[in-house]
């Protein structure tokens, strides 16, 4: 992954995450971890506290939207 920018590893997780539904093969792979993981040490070195949603999306580049809303449309 070094060879890619921050943003375009941030670009990639976001589509990907957005995605996850369709795709739900990629919640279990070792690819989605290790980038997760790797944009978390990035975001957590920049002060980022990753377990704030709010402070991760607004990292990655996602609009910031409450706990509340994102979880009202989903399945469960």
């Amino acid at each position: 992954m070094t060879r890619n920018t921050l943003d375009e590893l941030k670009t990639t997780y976001r589509v990907l995450h957005r995605h996850l539904t369709e795709y739900p093969d990629l919640m279990d792979s070792s690819f989605l971890d290790d980038l997760q993981q790797h944009l978390q040490n990035h975001a957590t070195q920049g002060g980022v506290d990753i377990a704030d949603h709010g402070q991760w999306d607004a990292w990655l580049g996602n609009e910031v939207v409450a706990c509340e809303v994102r979880l009202s449309g989903r399945k469960g």
